[in-house]
């Protein structure tokens, strides 16, 4: 499908395999929909000015210096990016979901040259208010990652399990809770052997 679509891209004459490819592959419908993906992430980064260059109908000259220009653009965007986030400003494309544990985060930070004059000092224990075992699996994996979050410190197991009140066994499942917030990103290793999580 895709070699059909570089041949309508460059107006190339089709044969008879092509042409029952493009029919039936709907080839004609994919390269519409490229453009209008093309356009509108053009039109998202604020770069309108390059669409017309790009088009694959344009000049070999004009678009390999339109593609050069764009990925000039990203590298100095790029560039851009890592020097406010180094800062503390991080754009986040989903606030709601990725700040969750933004603050614990910011708490842990340690300037540079602090780290030489005195060893880390563990920050003291806060009593969290007990919060009751919810039942489900996706409920249980929210409320786990809602004590880490609001940790200003690492939590070991025990702590997690001081977290909440309930009966039964369902400390069994907290460990199989933390592995699932891991793989998804949610909390990581205070340091890679530690058996302490905090939000990620």
């Amino acid at each position: 499908m895709y070699n059909v679509l570089e041949k309508l891209r460059r107006t190339e004459p089709l044969n008879a395999k092509c042409q029952i490819v493009r029919t039936q592959g709907l080839v004609s419908v994919l390269k519409s929909l490229h453009e209008e993906l093309d356009a509108a992430v053009l039109q998202a980064y604020g770069w309108q000015d390059l669409q017309g260059a790009l088009a694959h109908h344009t000049q070999a000259e004009a678009r390999a210096a339109a593609v050069e220009t764009l990925l000039e653009r990203l590298v100095a965007l790029n560039a851009k990016r890592a020097a406010e986030e180094a800062n503390g400003t991080v754009r986040w494309l989903r606030p709601d979901f990725q700040q969750r544990g933004a603050a614990a985060q910011v708490s842990l930070d340690v300037a540079p040259e602090a780290e030489d004059e005195a060893p880390a000092v563990a920050a003291p224990a806060t009593a969290l208010p007990k919060r009751p075992w919810p039942t489900g699996l996706p409920a249980q994996i929210k409320a786990v990652a809602e004590v880490l979050a609001a940790s200003a410190r690492p939590l070991t197991l025990a702590e997690l399990e001081a977290s909440f009140a309930a009966r039964g066994r369902w400390r069994d499942r907290l460990p199989i809770i933390i592995d699932t917030l891991e793989a998804l990103g949610r909390a990581r290793r205070s340091q890679p052997e530690a058996e302490s999580w905090q939000a990620a």
